[in-house]
């Protein structure tokens, strides 16, 4: 072949890679002037995700009104603190007083004390049975109202109590029927009937006996109040009917989008993540709402024994928003972890070097794993994903469990793979 031709040759072939480089550049420019295939898949990823986020405090909270109503134990592990609360205790303890001092006729409760009785009333009373009659018999009507509410005995009637009217509660909730729960207007209220009939007895035994003259009296204690009770009760409703299959829902939108997202493992990690704030963000709104609740109650009602019942009330509500953000957080965790990223992969080198180090100290010391070592290590995949498999059955087979029951689960799996890793390391 010539000089000529080689040359010739040389020159067609910078001609033919300048023509390819000249596609390529058309095709790239190309691709960037049409929009992505995958952008309204994307698109779609980001709107269930988005959509399953915002049902994730609605979930909880629907969770929570069920389990008010639909769970006797779990309604009475409610209540039952309040019997013990001192403020709760304090305004019982005035509202009985005040039932049963506008029942009683004092000008003619000297004439029905026998003569035997006043030595042991005046002493009861502390003072002469004159004068300040009124402020003597209060004062007095209050210290055993305050002794009752105080009482093992009431304590253990307000559990029973409560149990045996639970059904109220729903009744509480469409505002129709009866029960020793009322809602309606602007408050929740509670019937404490059964502690004024204790009063009573203890007057009439302290010698007032004046006291057993006193019909059948029925007065409430208010539980909550607020302007927007009727407004909330439909809400709770609607939410009491939702309780089922709401928090399925919010956990298959945000599934379905982290399946349609093109990076399913970043998705999964932000969707977690997400669902962790809104829920937390559920929280912090109730602690807002309690201050507003309490700076707006009316006169007369005590913030001590109000601010009670809101923490009693909402107590497994903020223990729903604990377990949701704890189990996203962890769930984000470990997805990140098992990524690609760099820092995941830093910690990915560091937990095995540090499991690597420890048995070779093992080994130094004259441990063997003998045949369960290889075993591990062949089936090490299948024996992670069972593990897995078993700390979320645990989780779903735990009754009502609460934050920390999500951690205790977390670090258990993780010292779990921890030995298995230890096992398969030659």
């Amino acid at each position: 072949m010539t000089e000529d031709g080689a040359h010739a040759d040389g020159e067609e072939s910078r001609s033919d890679d300048v023509r390819e480089l000249r596609a390529r550049v058309a095709a790239l420019e190309s691709a960037r002037a049409r929009p992505p295939r995958h952008r309204v898949r994307s698109l779609l990823a980001v709107v269930l995700i988005l959509v399953g986020c915002l049902l994730a405090p609605l979930a909880v909270v629907a969770s929570w009104a069920a389990d008010q109503v639909g769970d006797t134990d779990r309604y009475v592990s409610t209540v039952a603190p309040l019997a013990s609360d001192p403020d709760v205790q304090n305004a019982v303890a005035n509202r009985a007083t005040d039932a049963l001092m506008s029942h009683l006729d004092l000008p003619a409760l000297l004439a029905d004390v026998a003569p035997a009785d006043r030595p042991r009333l005046q002493q009861a009373l502390g003072g002469a049975l004159g004068g300040a009659l009124e402020g003597a018999v209060r004062s007095f009507v209050h210290d055993m109202a305050r002794k009752v509410a105080a009482s093992d005995a009431f304590r253990t009637v307000w559990t029973d109590a409560n149990r045996r009217v639970h059904s109220s509660l729903d009744k509480a909730l469409t505002g129709s029927g009866g029960g020793s729960v009322q809602l309606g207007g602007d408050s929740v209220t509670l019937d404490i009937g059964p502690l004024v009939d204790q009063v009573k007895q203890r007057l009439v035994d302290a010698g007032l006996t004046a006291a057993k003259h006193i019909p059948a009296v029925h007065t409430d204690f208010t539980l909550l109040r607020s302007d927007q009770v009727g407004k909330v009760k439909t809400y709770v409703r609607l939410l009491q009917l939702a309780g089922n299959w709401l928090p399925v829902l919010a956990v298959l939108l945000v599934a379905a989008g982290v399946l349609l997202a093109v990076r399913r493992r970043r998705a999964l990690v932000t969707g977690c993540l997400a669902v962790a704030v809104a829920t937390g963000l559920l929280g912090i709104g109730l602690d807002v709402f309690r201050v507003f609740y309490l700076d707006r109650l009316p006169a007369g009602v005590s913030p001590g024994a109000a601010a009670a019942v809101y923490d009693a009330l909402t107590r497994f509500l903020r223990t729903g928003v604990r377990v949701v953000v704890a189990l996203a957080v962890v769930v984000a965790l470990a997805a990140w972890v098992s990524g690609p990223g760099r820092y995941a992969g830093l910690v990915r080198r560091l937990w095995t070097s540090g499991i690597a180090a420890t048995r070779g100290t093992a080994d130094h010391a004259g441990l063997r794993t003998g045949p369960v070592g290889p075993f591990v290590r062949r089936y090490r995949t299948w024996i992670t994903w069972v593990l897995v498999a078993a700390a979320v059955l645990v989780y779903l087979l735990w009754s009502y469990p609460t934050g920390w029951v999500v951690v205790g689960i977390a670090l258990c799996l993780l010292f779990v793979l921890a030995v298995v890793e230890f096992l398969a390391t030659p």
